[in-house]
């Protein structure tokens, strides 16, 4: 468990320096180098060997943490073993150059010069999918578990529906209100904002990096090697937002139980709880109108004066938009609605990817009621499908859920969170989600863990009572 533990950490470095560091005349190597370590990797976890030691371990004598481990560990090399090793080094393969393709497609709009890709990527899914598939599940639902085991894509068409059908008359409600105020921020000011902003809720130099990409994300390569990226552009404050988001993930992987480390049990339970730490910081703590004190003093000493009102109102404003990652926190899951739609359509044969631009175009006036002027600004905004991830965007919508859930569940015990958000303090909280949530790692699955930390399953109420007062609002 330790060697493949280290073999995921230099995958997903690799996968870093690829999105960071690396000049775009390595994208060639680099495939063939995760497609090597992914072959790896996959030997190693399918070993004869593996399904030998599980079988003496499970009539062992041991202790809950090894029963978990040896749980885990059976339920992998089982759902490995059924993928053949050159699937898995064609997949990485794929994905790498898929995300080189999509680079160049979205700088160029250019859907056409992408679909190839796109193609390969979905095809290599469904197949992946097909060889996990058992007792009638079907592929996508088993590409789903690849992010969120004991998920059922059933159980998401149920939740996405009643949640689509929630937010739209909501979004309508503010379409009267003015715009969004757009900030002219210039780059060196969200630079030192963000930094110090970091640096208040705890990031040093010694355990973290902070770069910039074409697409936020975090990587965790080590306990104490969190590699956080975010974008900077002039006249608006995302940064603010998508820094302190990838902020969540990173301070997920790091309060897990030390026991754990290197272990399978050793990272976060599933993307969708994962997204819900990042939603957590980037909804419940950044929008706050008492945090934004804090994030307007330090655009202030970077030489940006602004009121924290006029912040909390660009960071909270509803306004249905085009682009996902800039999305106010209402109309965001609609977002994701329309990609797990579409995805799923892909994956199930039912939607050719050829048809994906007038599909999403279509779904974006049916939820959002826009008009998609690019295929740059539509289905290639994303990095996902380029790199091969099918069953992932759902943990999106999922972690807003499940962050406004645990947000209640926090306060119910703790207290309201206004009084120490306006002095930046923000322990009490990094403490209660250590305990409640980060400290299991991968010993509780999606639903049990939100079981555990709230006292009752997922549902989109918390989440709707959180949006309402976004909605009711008057400019």
């Amino acid at each position: 468990m330790a060697e493949l533990a280290d073999l995921g950490a230099l995958d997903m470095l690799a996968t870093w320096d690829q999105l960071v560091m690396m000049p775009s005349g390595g994208a060639e190597a680099r495939a063939n180098q995760l497609g090597a370590l992914a072959q790896l990797a996959h030997e190693r976890a399918t070993g004869e060997e593996i399904g030998e030691w599980l079988a003496a371990l499970e009539v062992a004598q041991l202790g809950d943490l090894d029963r978990d481990i040896v749980r885990v560990a059976r339920r992998e090399w089982e759902r490995s073993c059924r993928i053949p090793a050159d699937l898995a080094a064609e997949r990485s393969r794929a994905h790498a150059e898929g995300q080189e393709s999509w680079r160049r497609a979205r700088a160029n709009d250019d859907f056409a010069g992408f679909a190839p890709a796109l193609e390969r990527n979905v095809g290599l899914a469904r197949q992946y999918g097909e060889c996990l598939t058992q007792c009638g599940t079907g592929p996508y639902q088993e590409l789903l578990a690849e992010y969120d085991f004991g998920l059922e894509t059933a159980m998401l068409r149920e939740l996405f529906s009643a949640l689509g059908a929630a937010l739209p008359p909501l979004a309508e409600q503010v379409r009267a209100h003015s715009p969004r105020r757009q900030l002219a921020v210039p780059v060196d000011v969200q630079h030192t904002a963000v930094r110090n902003t970091l640096r208040r809720v705890g990031v040093d130099q010694q355990g973290w990096r902070l770069d910039v990409a074409p697409h936020p994300f975090t990587a965790w390569i080590g306990r104490s090697d969190t590699r956080l990226t975010t974008r900077y552009s002039d006249g608006n404050v995302e940064s603010l937002l998508s820094s302190l988001h990838e902020y969540g993930h990173g301070l997920y992987e790091r309060q897990i139980d030390p026991a754990l480390v290197r272990t399978n049990l050793g990272r976060g339970t599933s993307m969708s709880i994962h997204e819900s730490q990042s939603k957590l910081w980037e909804n419940h703590v950044a929008r706050s109108p008492a945090f934004a004190e804090v994030l307007a003093g330090e655009l202030e000493g970077a030489g940006f004066p602004l009121a924290p009102a006029d912040l909390h109102a660009t960071l909270t404003a509803v306004e249905p938009s085009l682009i996902r990652v800039s999305a106010d926190p209402l109309t965001y899951p609609l977002h994701i609605i329309l990609r797990f739609e579409l995805e799923l359509a892909m994956i199930e044969g039912e939607l050719a990817v050829i048809d994906l631009p007038a599909a999403w175009h279509d779904g974006m006036q049916r939820l959002l009621g826009v008009e998609v002027p690019s295929d740059a600004q539509g289905c290639l905004q994303d990095i996902h499908w380029g790199a091969g991830s099918f069953g992932y965007f759902p943990s999106y919508a999922l972690g807003c859920l499940i962050a406004a859930q645990l947000w209640e569940a926090m306060e119910s015990e703790l207290g309201p969170r206004e009084e120490d958000l306006r002095r930046g303090e923000v322990g009490p909280i990094k403490a209660w989600l250590a305990e409640h949530v980060h400290w299991y790692g991968r010993r509780l699955d999606t639903i049990p863990l939100i079981r555990q930390a709230t006292g009752r399953s997922l549902d989109i109420e918390p989440f709707l009572r959180y949006v309402a007062p976004l909605a009711a609002r008057t400019p």
